[in-house]
């Protein structure tokens, strides 16, 4: 015992921190929020002297920084913050989505360069969540910042995030219900409250299966404000005001945000993909100071992974994440020459190329990393694809004479989601690369019958590829669309389609990226206007952007529907509010695609 106790303060000397726990920060309000505080150590004993600051505003629970990133900053030569945002964990005040985030930060970067320990420099990091903290504080302007490495952060909600296309993307029902109302909020402080939300998350399904989402009749009203935000998020869908907040959005705020160094780290597969390349757009535009982006295979969250849902894209496709950020930190909070601003401003990793053999749970799709000078790519040849009648994809225009593809959208049985943009999603959706396959492993499957086998999905596809084809940048599909409803959706998903082989003798229909329109938005994300019944309407459906490479024997193609279910809410088709059908109609949809009407899809192909 003697011995074992030795080694545990052994271990206990040897951390490079020492940190002060729950320090209490005050805000203008008078709020306090839970920070700790982790002092550079040697032998136990706290280091004197003014350092630089790493922080992370989390609603995550501060305490799993001391683990996953503290401990390494700390340990060279950083004073590492964490703290909990309001609402949250420890932290007084009352929670609310992103947007006390602004002043919440700015009051805590001011503290931090009061302090006798600081020496008036912040880097900011965080992922998810915490990186939307930092673009909130970026919006302050706040003192001493200097530099910030948001991963796959929230941003531009309104536009592709919480909101896309006018539909509710119900990862955030899912994380009220999962996470934010039972884990952490002021509610859960109280067991019994707890548990009751808890049992609450765990049927979570079903509750998305009932929909819509009417206040005090489901148990999170015992968490009031996460309810309060969940039903107006539920049932704002105009872009307006409301979503483009400082904390909600950047792009429409830039003026306000801070001109400092920023490295963007995005994913092919990240819910907030499209938000991070279009933050990085507008920034590199508007400020002066080094703006970097990186775009991985990842799914969210996961850079340090080089396999993503059933592809692996080889090992060079993982980065190490603290390395990654201390080579920013190091250049603009203490002046390290180390190169890195010199770099190139951006840095995609193609993916495809590589065997497609098995490997275990994974096939290897393969893939490589390139610099490039800008996003999108200068030389990219924006190339239409047009939708012909029987199935077929390609650049050839459409025949002058009528054509057009007929379906109907039940929303009592929608399309299910199989993997994709996704985050949040943990009990109800699969992320990244997935054979478009239904099975037992998605729980909204009634079969196990490949998508394209329904008759509410329509599909359009090249022949085999004679050469391999890179497409790399935002994707647009427009559609001439009719329906027989005041208000549907129409949707939308490039698919890279394998061919067949020993390991996968049905082929892999690998899904790169969807999205979604709700057609009262056709003409304006900011204003809803209802559907004339038979009138043909142009749309577009954007999609996240990709980069893959298409293989010489591979298939480009391109799925319509009517919906994405439990990625997006279902379009009831009845014209209601949103958030408060009590219909539900079976609208028949049409796709024209004839020389009046070329439907087609914008690949942004690359040489």
């Amino acid at each position: 015992m003697l011995i074992a106790l030795a080694a545990l303060a052994l271990t206990a000397a040897a951390e490079p921190y020492v940190v002060e726990k729950n320090v209490m920060v005050p805000m203008r309000d008078g709020v306090k929020l839970a920070t700790d505080v982790y002092f550079p150590a040697r032998d136990g004993a706290r280091l004197a002297g003014k350092f630089p600051v790493v922080m992370e505003r989390t609603p995550y629970n501060k305490d799993g920084a001391e683990r996953s990133w503290a401990a390494y900053y700390a340990g060279h030569g950083y004073v590492s913050v964490s703290q909990d945002t309001r609402g949250r964990y420890a932290s007084e005040g009352i929670w609310q989505m992103m947007t006390s985030d602004v002043a919440d930060g700015h009051d805590t970067a001011a503290w931090i360069v009061r302090q006798p320990w600081s020496d008036g420099g912040i880097g900011t990091l965080g992922t998810s969540y915490p990186g939307g903290t930092q673009h909130a504080l970026a919006l302050s302007n706040p003192p001493g910042l200097k530099a910030m490495v948001p991963v796959d952060a929230v941003s531009n909600a309104g536009y592709f995030g919480m909101r896309y296309g006018g539909a509710f993307e119900l990862r955030f029902f899912n994380w009220i219900f999962t996470t934010g109302g039972s884990l952490g909020s002021r509610a859960a402080r109280d067991p019994a409250t707890r548990a009751e939300l808890t049992e609450m998350g765990k049927n979570v399904r079903q509750y998305l299966s009932s929909m819509p989402l009417r206040a005090g009749l489901t148990p999170i009203r015992l968490a009031e404000e996460y309810e309060a935000w969940l039903v107006e998020a539920l049932g704002h869908g105009e872009n307006d005001a409301w979503w483009k907040r400082p904390g909600f959005n950047v792009v429409d705020n830039l003026e306000a945000y801070k001109d400092v160094p920023v490295y963007l780290v995005g994913g092919w597969y990240d819910s907030w993909g499209r938000q991070t390349t279009m933050t990085y757009m507008a920034l590199a535009r508007s400020k002066r100071s080094s703006q970097k982006l990186i775009m991985g295979p990842w799914i969210h969250g996961a850079h340090n992974r080089a396999a993503q849902g059933q592809a692996a894209f080889g090992g060079e496709a993982a980065i190490d994440g603290l390395a990654f950020r201390l080579r920013w930190f190091d250049r603009w909070l203490k002046g390290v020459s180390n190169g890195v601003e010199n770099e190139a401003p951006v840095k995609i990793f193609v993916m495809g190329g590589g065997s497609e053999a098995k490997t275990g749970e994974f096939h290897m799709h393969g893939g490589r990393w390139r610099d490039e000078r800008e996003w999108p790519l200068k030389r990219t040849a924006w190339s239409p694809y047009y939708l012909h009648a029987g199935g077929a994809l390609g650049p050839e225009k459409p025949a002058a004479a009528p054509g057009s593809t007929t379906y109907d959208f039940d929303p009592r049985d929608p399309v299910p989601t199989i993997g994709g943009n996704i985050s949040s999603g943990v009990g109800i959706l699969l992320q990244g690369a997935w054979d478009q396959r239904c099975g037992p492993h998605v729980w909204n499957c009634r079969d196990t019958l490949p998508l394209s086998a329904r008759r509410d999905v329509l599909v359009f596809q090249t022949p085999p590829l004679a050469e391999d084809v890179e497409v790399t940048g935002p994707i647009d599909v427009k559609l001439w669309v009719s329906s027989s409803a005041l208000d549907t959706d129409f949707t939308a998903k490039l698919i890279d389609v394998h061919p067949l082989t020993r390991d996968y003798p049905a082929g892999i229909d690998m899904a790169l990226g969807d999205g979604i329109l709700r057609a009262r938005f056709r003409n304006s994300l900011e204003r809803a206007e209802p559907m004339q019944p038979g009138e043909i309407y142009p749309i577009t459906v954007q999609l996240y952007p990709t980069s893959n490479l298409f293989k010489a024997g591979h298939r480009i193609r391109l799925d319509i529907s009517s919906s994405n279910f439990p990625r997006f809410d279902v379009n009831p088709n009845s014209g209601e509010p949103l958030n408060a059908h009590r219909r539900m109609v079976t609208a028949t949809n049409t796709i024209h695609h004839d020389a009046a009407h070329p439907s087609h899809v914008i690949l942004p192909l690359v040489r």
